[in-house]
C-alpha cells in the first residue's frame, strides 16, 4: 500500500539526494585517505532505506505554501534526514544502544572493526568517538544541504532562522533527556511526572520530527504567519503522538519491525508518559518491581515480559493508547482549521490528514 512518503517516488528520491550528498561529501575527505572509510559508511549505512517522515513533512509543508514540486525541493528535504542521522547517532551512544534498525549501531560496528583489526586501545571508546564525528559529518552536510540545494536564496532565507532554532533546540532537548535520567522522579506527584516526560518529548521528539520540518517547509514555500499556526498545532500534536508510539514500541514492539531488542527502552530507564501512569496505578509490590527492574543493562525477557504485566495491569497502556488518539484527532482538527482559511493547497492538506495515521500506526 502506497503511502504519503512514497508519493511521486518521494521517498525513492530521497533517497537519491542522500546517496548525492554523501558521494559528494566523502570527496571533499578523500584527500585524507582510504582509512577514513569507516566514517562514512557508519553514514551511510544509517541513512539507507529510511522512511523518510521529516523529509516528507518538509516536503508536503512547501506544498502546502503554494510550492511546486522539484528536484531542489526533494534535496531540501532530504537535509532534514541527515539531521535525523545526526541525532540517532549521538543518541545511541548516549543510551548505549546495540542495534539500530536491526544492525549493529554504528559505534558497535566501528568498535568491533576495531576489534578485528587488532588496533591498539579501548575499541568501545574508538567506536563510540567514531560515531560522535559522524554524527557531526551529518550535521555539516545538513547544513550544506540545505544552502546547496538549489531553490532560491530569498526563499531559503526565509526559513533559515527556524532551521538553525531547530538544530539549537534539538540539543537542549538531548540535554533535557540526559538530566531527567540523572535527577529522577522522587517528589513529583504523578501530574509533575507526566508534565516532565511531555516536555522531553517535545523538545527531544516532537519538534524537530514533524512541527520543525513542516514549518521550514512552509516558511520556504512562503506560507505566512496566520498559515504557520495551523501546522505547528498540527506538527506539535502529530508529533507527541508519535513519540508516544514510539514509547510504547520502545516495551512491546517487535523486534523484527522496530530494529531494536524487546524492551530496550526499559533497560535504558526512560522516564515515559507510560512509566509514570503505570507506578502511580501498581499496586505497592507491583511498583517496588519495576522500580527495581527499570535502567538495569542485564533486564532479561524475563524481567521485561514482568514489566509488561504491570503496565497493561495498570491500564497504563490503555491510557497511553487513549492520549495518542486525542493527539491524533487535535491534528486532524488543526488540518481541519487550516483548510477553512483556503490559503492552503488542499490536496497538500489531504497528505498530511493521511499522515496523521502513518504516524501513529501501531506498529514501526
Amino acid at each position: 500500500m502506497q503511502t504519503p512518503t512514497d508519493l511521486d517516488g518521494l521517498r525513492r528520491r530521497v533517497q537519491q539526494a542522500i546517496d548525492g550528498q554523501i558521494a559528494g561529501g566523502a570527496t571533499s575527505l578523500t584527500e585524507i585517505g582510504p582509512e577514513i572509510a569507516p566514517l562514512v559508511d557508519a553514514v551511510e549505512r544509517l541513512l539507507t532505506g529510511g522512511k523518510g517522515l521529516r523529509a516528507g513533512f518538509l516536503y508536503w509543508g512547501y506544498r502546502a505554501a503554494g510550492g511546486a514540486d522539484s528536484d531542489a525541493l526533494v534535496r531540501l528535504a532530504a537535509s532534514m534526514e541527515f539531521f535525523q542521522g545526526a541525532a540517532l547517532l549521538h543518541d545511541d551512544v548516549m543510551d548505549r544502544s546495540d542495534t539500530r534498525r536491526g544492525m549493529p549501531s554504528a559505534h558497535r560496528a566501528v568498535a568491533a572493526l576495531h576489534a578485528a583489526r587488532g588496533w591498539d586501545g579501548d575499541a568501545d571508546r574508538f567506536g563510540e568517538g567514531a560515531a560522535i564525528l559522524a554524527g557531526d559529518l551529518c550535521l555539516t552536510w545538513c547544513d550544506e544541504l540545505y544552502a546547496t540545494c538549489g531553490l532560491p536564496a530569498e526563499e531559503l532565507a526565509r526559513g533559515r532562522h527556524l532551521f538553525d532554532a531547530m538544530r539549537t533546540q534539538l540539543m537542549g532537548g538531548q540535554f533535557l533527556d540526559l538530566l531527567e535520567s540523572v535527577r529522577g522522579w522522587d517528589g513529583l506527584d504523578l501530574e509533575e511526572r507526566i508534565a516532565s516526560a511531555r516536555k522531553v518529548i517535545r523538545f527531544k521528539s516532537a519538534k524537530y520530527t514533524i512541527e520543525h520540518p513542516l514549518r521550514i517547509g512552509a516558511l520556504v514555500g512562503g506560507a505566512t504567519d496566520d498559515d504557520l499556526a495551523p501546522l505547528s498545532d498540527y506538527g506539535l500534536a502529530l508529533g507527541e503522538a508519535f513519540q508516544l508510539r514510539d514509547d510504547l514500541l520502545g516495551v512491546f514492539g517487535d523486534p523484527e519491525a522496530t530494529g531494536k531488542p524487546a524492551g530496550d527502552d526499559l533497560r535504558e530507564g526512560k522516564r515515559t508518559v507510560l512509566i509514570a501512569l503505570a507506578l502511580d496505578a501498581a499496586a505497592p509490590d507491583d511498583r517496588a518491581l519495576v522500580e527495581s527492574l527499570l535502567g538495569r543493562d542485564d533486564l532479561d525477557v524475563a524481567g521485561v515480559e514482568a514489566i509488561r504485566r504491570v503496565l497493561v495491569g495498570t491500564g497504563a497502556v490503555d491510557r497511553v493508547e487513549e492520549l495518542i488518539a486525542t493527539l491524533a484527532d487535535d491534528a486532524r482538527k488543526a488540518v481541519g482549521r487550516a483548510r477553512e482559511s483556503g490559503r492552503l493547497d488542499g490536496s497538500a492538506l489531504e497528505v498530511l490528514e493521511a499522515l496523521v495515521d502513518v504516524s501513529t500506526a501501531r506498529h514501526a
